[in-house]
């Protein structure tokens, strides 16, 4: 495993923190377009979010679900589920010291499949775009776990 005095210097440890920032915001932006969609379609999730008087009848009209802001929902909370495990496991990934070039194509490609992946949920485009998309990302991070396993595995 590297250092701590050397990550800095670290080529790998850059493009992690790069292309985790990336998928970072990526995800954040989701909050957004939530957000967006709920305001757009006057669907809201709480009664204190309703605009104007908050009337029983109002309530029932506006706190609501509505199936694309569930859309959206449910790309964000895929991307919860699978970019925590990108960082951890990228993380240990660039601490064992792996080639730079390979380092670069699996962050590189986990970026490109989560942002496409989101695109194909939210738009939505017909499937296997959303699962193909899923599928690279996920493989992606088991290829990541699997060879700081075969490298550095202590048993």
């Amino acid at each position: 495993m590297a250092e701590i005095s050397h990550l800095m210097d670290s080529e790998v440890f850059s493009a992690f923190t790069t292309y985790g920032a990336i998928v970072l915001s990526k995800m954040m932006i989701m909050s957004i377009v939530t957000a967006f969609f709920r305001l757009t379609r006057k669907a809201f999730a709480n009664p204190e979010d309703v605009p104007g008087s908050k009337t029983p009848e109002n309530i029932k009209k506006f706190v609501r679900t509505d199936d694309s802001v569930e859309r959206v929902r449910r790309a964000h909370l895929n991307d919860l589920e699978n970019i925590i495990p990108f960082l951890g496991i990228g993380l240990l990934y660039s601490l064992s010291n792996p080639d730079l070039t390979t380092a670069l194509w699996h962050f590189r490609i986990f970026a490109a499949a989560r942002i496409y992946h989101s695109i194909a949920y939210v738009t939505p485009l017909p499937q296997p775009n959303r699962g193909l998309s899923w599928f690279i990302g996920y493989l992606v991070t088991w290829s990541m776990a699997y060879r700081v396993l075969k490298n550095k595995l202590y048993l």
